[in-house]
């Protein structure tokens, strides 16, 4: 039986790889002769620099970039294939590198992010993935564009602080003195997100409260963003302020829509893409994915459902694992996961059922339990 497996992470338990590690292991003690093939996964998100490292063999880039609150932090990226970079925004202007009490996304910047994207260039990378899930920002992406040499002027022509507040007083934008190079680069950006930039579904109104913004500062931010539109106008015609995905981590989406030509994709099928799982799908007697959560936000674009569809393009029976099953689970079975199982044995404490070892224990010994049941109907 050949078998592919390729299962997202058990956030806070297992990576990617261990899970399906795991899953491999209660395979094989089922049927000993089966061929099983792991592939780390990920969703454009979290994970998505490890998963391809551990895939394609990728190389780590450590260096220092500006953080969201604009001090200095460690960070990294990936570089495969010799000339693509892969970038996590969260990596330099992430939710979880702001402590709670200094969660305002009217002071935080992107800069970070044009930092790590110059260094690459700098190294000779002329291909990027970008994840765009986590951020702690709402300032347009004019962090991340001041980095990579786009100059914003107040209407004094004083260059204004490069974060949501500075935003505020934008009255000029200069793209002239942007990284040459910057033409000659594409750009593919993991984004599961449809949000427009302003508005009752703008990136001010539905993520930034979450991020520390009250509702005074959302009216102030979406005010800011719909202005910074209309001067984009001036520099490209794709300033497009409904354009699906523009409103994605505090409206980056739209600076790498409108100032980068960049090409606004789903995470998973760029992950599916760069590791040739569906190459691996189509010679497969039977798909395995999952995560730690399956729900009906599973079939919005989440790892296990882009898998599930590739499997399904060839025909093959889909069965998922995951730690719990929340609302709406049943929607994977309309959307191709045949049939799903969680993997928790016995009532435990979260604390214990998000611990590696029990974690692995219980997703092997339900994988095995499964692939017997398989075995049985043969």
């Amino acid at each position: 039986m050949n078998i592919v497996v390729a299962i997202d992470s058990f956030k806070g338990s297992l990576t990617s790889l261990e899970a399906g590690n795991a899953v491999k292991s209660g395979i094989l003690r089922a049927e000993q002769d089966a061929a099983v093939h792991v592939f780390p996964l990920a969703d454009g998100g979290e994970g998505t620099t490890e998963a391809l490292v551990l895939a394609l063999n990728g190389k780590k880039i450590q260096l220092t970039v500006t953080g969201p609150l604009f001090k200095p932090i460690k960070s990294e990226y990936v570089i495969i294939k010799n000339d693509t970079a892969v970038i996590e925004m969260s990596k330099a202007a992430g939710l979880t590198l702001v402590p709670h009490g200094l969660r305002n996304p009217l002071e935080t910047t992107t800069l970070g992010v044009g930092e790590m994207i110059k260094d690459a260039i700098n190294r000779g990378c002329r291909n990027f993935i970008i994840g765009i899930g986590g951020s702690a920002t709402n300032d347009g992406g004019i962090g991340m564009l001041t980095a990579l040499g786009f100059v914003f002027h107040d209407e004094n022509g004083n260059e204004i602080t490069p974060n949501a507040k500075g935003l505020e007083n934008l009255n000029e934008i200069r793209a002239n003195n942007s990284l040459k190079l910057l033409s000659a680069c594409h750009f593919r950006v993991a984004c599961d997100v449809t949000n427009p930039l302003c508005g009752e579904n703008g990136c001010s109104a539905v993520f930034a409260m979450q991020k520390g913004a009250t509702e005074d500062m959302i009216k102030r931010m979406d005010f800011s963003l719909k202005k910074y539109a209309i001067l984009s106008k001036k520099i490209s015609e794709k300033a497009h302020i409904d354009f699906p995905g523009a409103g994605a981590a505090g409206g980056l989406g739209f600076a790498f829509n409108t100032f980068l030509n960049a090409d606004l994709q789903s995470g998973i099928d760029i992950i599916i893409n760069e590791i040739g799982l569906e190459k691996y799908i189509k010679n497969a007697d039977l798909v395995v994915t999952g995560e730690g959560r399956l729900d009906f936000q599973t079939v919005m674009g989440k790892a296990p459902h882009g898998v599930a569809k590739i499997a399904k393009k060839y025909n093959k029976k889909v069965i998922a694992f995951s730690g719990i099953i929340g609302d709406g689970a049943e929607k994977c079975n309309e959307n191709g996961i045949d049939a799903f199982f969680p993997i928790l044995r016995k009532i435990i404490s979260t604390d214990d059922a998000l611990d590696k070892k029990i974690a692995t224990e219980n997703l092997s010994e339900t994988a095995y339990q499964v692939f017997r049941l398989i075995n049985i109907f043969k």
